[in-house]
């Protein structure tokens, strides 16, 4: 299975999801010591996978809901450094934030897996209910 070079297969018009976003945010310092974020959004293309789909937690006082994708792809995701903060993807209008990056060389050179969790959003309507 190492072996196995799926390179064509991830690339893939069936496959891929060529909507995807990410927004990158740099902490910059100027001479005066003063820190803004400098923040960078663009395309690109993955596949993605539900980790675990959307789940409604009713609390009391509020309600919280979950969820998790994982992307398959060859654009350098992050989940933070130095002077970095996590890259948010945004996948079909819903923002997640890369919380883990693996190396998936096995499969094809270049390839990343990364574990996204979604951003706390206002509930909305759902995505089928929307088109």
């Amino acid at each position: 299975m190492p072996l196995l070079d799926v390179t064509d297969i991830l690339l893939d018009a069936d496959f891929a999801d060529s909507t995807l976003e990410v927004t990158r945010n740099w902490l910059m310092t100027d001479d005066d010591g003063v820190t803004r974020v400098a923040q960078q959004s663009m395309p690109f293309t993955g596949v993605v996978m539900v980790d675990h789909s959307l789940m409604t937690q009713r609390m009391p006082p509020s309600q919280t809901i979950s969820g998790s994708i994982q992307i398959i792809t060859l654009e350098r995701l992050t989940q933070g450094q130095s002077g970095r903060d996590a890259d948010i993807v945004t996948y079909q209008g819903r923002d997640y934030r890369v919380t883990f990056v693996d190396p998936y060389l096995a499969y094809g050179a270049g390839f990343v897996l990364a574990h996204c969790e979604l951003m706390p959003f206002d509930g909305g309507g759902a995505d089928e209910q929307q088109r």
